[in-house]
């Protein structure tokens, strides 16, 4: 029998030969037994007839259905959402899904980790008891997404584009703008972060030849037209378009159009319980959720968030950066992107393995539930063909100077 996934603490394994857990409470271990998304397109595009719940109320029914879940049974649906008008998404979302009234739903914002975070906090409520049931991710239809206003002294309407994320004396700078502050910062140069966004590409185009996304996206109908796979990656970029864009920000600077993300709707979600309840529904294998952190930096440099909250993470579980043989990260730019993975000593071409936001899109408050579901397919398909239990970091950074990191573990029980 192949052996299993290896407890942090002990380094011994997690499972007898019998399959019997050893050194956990089963009832308290948090583990993800289905993850799936829908297509990721950029917004305004295919997906924009779509509001926030029509993305998301799809994938969940899917996950019902796939995981052989009992709708009634459902504790709780905790969604991330990051520029929807409010209204608890995540309620309106499952009831649309055909989950019965009797079941809640509560929706959570940290900008772009909201994904990551519901899953996080879905996690936690686990690992306290009761063998409850979640259905957990995150959705963003920015095509659709309300025009906001604050109201003056006079009752007039002041639109803006974008929330401030905090008080104006710690810098609150834009997305782009920040990316640069890291870039030079960290001293990632232009060319690095056009080789990596356009590697991004390449593995994104090459996972989509061969099929790699199928069984993890979710079709979702358009504008009378059926959606099934991603409209980001882009099979014709080179390296001498890259290097024609202009600097998008700041002037003379480095972050283009090309090595930045570009805004997407897109939905994604997964079904989280203790790993005693997952037995007991029949459940073969999952991602067993050790650990999550948050961590909080400097605004000025929001990028590296993740890298912060994933190096304590790793610390907390004495786990070396080594160790990780999967890592998905919110390429929101290349040059956090690069900037965090060598932070904790991650070769950049060990992450994102079928590519990223750079070429499949950010929706914002989905991007970090799509992370996970990337990573359990690639863990599945790892386990079929080394017959290994990979360990999995994910992570995202987030306006404010926030990121949040996940640590998994692929296990058969």
């Amino acid at each position: 029998m192949t052996p299993g996934p290896k407890s942090l603490a002990s380094g011994k394994p997690l499972r007898n030969e019998d399959g019997a857990a050893r050194g956990i409470d089963e009832s308290r271990q948090p583990v993800i037994i289905a993850a799936l998304r829908s297509p990721i397109c950029r917004a305004n595009g295919q997906l924009k007839f779509l509001r926030a719940p029509d993305l998301l109320a799809p994938v969940l029914a899917s996950l019902v259905e796939t995981a052989g879940v009992d709708p009634s049974g459902v504790d709780d649906v905790i969604v991330g959402n990051a520029v929807g008008g409010g209204g608890n998404v995540a309620r309106f979302a499952s009831l649309r899904a055909g989950l019965p009234i009797t079941v809640p739903g509560l929706t959570v914002d940290r900008q772009c980790g909201s994904g990551l975070d519901a899953i996080a906090l879905a996690s936690r409520l686990v690992a306290a008891g009761g063998d409850p049931l979640f259905l957990a991710g995150g959705v963003e239809s920015i095509s659709r997404a309300p025009a906001r206003a604050n109201r003056n002294d006079d009752g007039e309407l002041d639109f803006y584009s974008r929330a401030n994320f905090v008080p104006q004396q710690f810098g609150d700078p834009d997305m782009g703008v920040a990316a640069e502050n890291v870039a030079h910062e960290f001293g990632v140069t232009r060319q690095r972060q056009d080789e990596y966004a356009l590697r991004s590409h390449h593995r994104a185009v090459e996972a989509a030849r061969t099929g790699v996304f199928a069984d993890e996206i979710v079709p979702l109908k358009g504008n009378e037209k059926l959606v099934d796979s991603d409209d980001g990656p882009k099979a014709s970029l080179r390296a001498p378009l890259m290097a024609r864009f202009p600097a998008a920000f700041v002037a003379g600077g480095s972050v283009t159009a090309a090595n930045s993300c570009f805004d997407a709707d897109a939905a994604s979600a997964v079904v989280m319980t203790s790993l005693k309840r997952a037995r007991a529904m029949g459940a073969t294998d999952g991602m067993l959720v050790l650990g999550c952190h948050t961590a909080g930096v400097d605004p000025e440099l929001l990028g590296i968030g993740a890298a912060h909250a994933a190096q304590r993470l790793l610390d907390q579980h004495a786990v070396a950066a080594g160790e990780i043989d999967l890592v998905e990260f919110n390429e929101a730019f290349a040059s956090q992107t690069i900037a965090c993975l060598e932070y904790l000593g991650i070769d950049p071409r060990r992450a994102n393995l079928d590519g990223g936001a750079l070429a499949l899109g950010h929706g914002y408050g989905a991007s970090g539930a799509v992370l996970v579901t990337r990573i359990m397919a690639q863990a599945r398909r790892s386990y079929s063909l080394r017959g290994e239990s990979p360990l999995a970091l994910a992570m995202i950074s987030s306006a404010g100077g926030m990121g949040t990191a996940a640590l998994l573990q692929y296990a058969r029980f």
